[in-house]
C-alpha cells in the first residue's frame, strides 16, 4: 500500500493586466533586469531594495496615468457650452468633434494629437468597452463612416463630445439608444502612447543601476617589456581617436 500523499494545490491562475498598464510592467522588468545584469559584472549581486524600490516607482507611475487621465476628463468638462464650428480648433473659435479631442490634450498634457477622428482611431490601446476609463477616447459611425465621430468618457456611462452643427460641447450617455447603436469602439491614449507614459525609475533611482568601475590590475613589467609602442590615437589596440559620427561640423 503506498503512503498516503495530500494532493497538489493547482497553481494560482495569473493575474491579468489591463491595456494601459502593459507598458509600464514591461518598463519596470526591463529597468530591473538592467540593475541586476550591472550589479552582477560589478561582481555583487543586486539589492532586494532596488526591486522593492521600483515596484513602488512602478505603482506611482500608474497611479500618474490615473491622475493624468482623470486630468484629461476634468478639462474637457471645463469646455460645456463651448459652440460647435466644423474645422474649430479652440473654444474662441468653435471647436467639433476631434478639435475638442485635440484642444483637450495639448491644454491638459502638452501633447499634441492628430487632427481627425479616423487618425485618432489609429493610434492607442484598443479598449473594450467594460474597461473604459475617465480619459478614454470614444467612437462612433455617425455618417456611415467608421469611426467618423469621437468624445472623450468621463465614467459612469458618459461622455463629452462637440456634436454637430447648430448644438455645442455638452455631456451624452453611451446607454442612450441613438449612440448605443452607433459606438464604434474606445482607445486608451494616456500611459500608452510614449509621449503620455510617466517616467517609471527616478534619475536618482537609476542611478544605483550603474555598476562599479573594475578594479585595477597591477601591471606587469614583464609584459610592458615586451609590448610595441602603441600608434597614435590607439592604446592596447582599441582606438582613443572620437568616432567620425561624433564630431560636430
Amino acid at each position: 500500500m503506498r503512503p498516503f500523499q495530500p494532493p497538489r494545490r493547482p497553481p494560482p491562475a495569473a493575474r491579468s493586466t489591463s491595456p494601459a498598464l502593459r507598458p509600464l510592467v514591461l518598463a519596470a522588468f526591463v529597468a530591473l533586469a538592467t540593475h541586476g545584469a550591472a550589479s552582477l559584472a560589478a561582481g555583487h549581486p543586486a539589492k532586494h531594495s532596488f526591486g522593492e524600490a521600483t515596484r513602488a516607482s512602478l505603482g506611482a507611475a500608474a497611479s500618474r496615468v490615473i491622475e493624468g487621465a482623470q486630468d484629461v476628463a476634468i478639462y474637457a468638462l471645463s469646455l460645456v457650452g463651448v459652440d460647435y464650428r466644423y474645422g474649430g480648433e479652440t473654444p474662441d473659435r468653435g471647436l467639433d468633434c476631434s478639435g475638442l479631442i485635440r484642444y483637450v490634450f495639448q491644454q491638459a498634457t502638452g501633447v499634441t494629437l492628430p487632427r481627425t477622428s479616423h487618425e485618432l482611431a489609429r493610434i492607442g490601446a484598443h479598449i473594450p468597452r467594460s474597461e473604459l476609463a475617465p480619459g478614454d477616447l470614444v467612437f462612433f459611425n455617425t455618417r456611415r463612416s467608421a469611426f467618423s465621430h469621437v468624445g472623450i468618457y468621463l465614467g459612469d456611462g458618459q461622455f463629452i463630445h462637440a456634436p454637430s452643427r447648430g448644438g455645442e460641447v455638452g455631456v451624452a450617455q453611451l446607454s442612450s439608444s441613438y449612440w448605443k447603436k452607433r459606438y464604434d469602439g474606445a482607445r486608451r491614449l494616456v500611459g500608452v502612447l510614449p509621449a503620455l507614459m510617466p517616467a517609471i525609475v527616478s534619475p536618482a533611482l537609476a542611478g544605483t543601476a550603474v555598476a562599479a568601475p573594475a578594479p585595477v590590475r597591477p601591471a606587469d613589467p614583464a609584459s610592458d617589456s615586451r609590448r610595441a609602442p602603441a600608434a597614435s590615437g590607439v592604446s592596447d589596440g582599441v582606438s582613443t581617436a572620437a568616432p567620425a559620427a561624433d564630431i560636430q561640423p
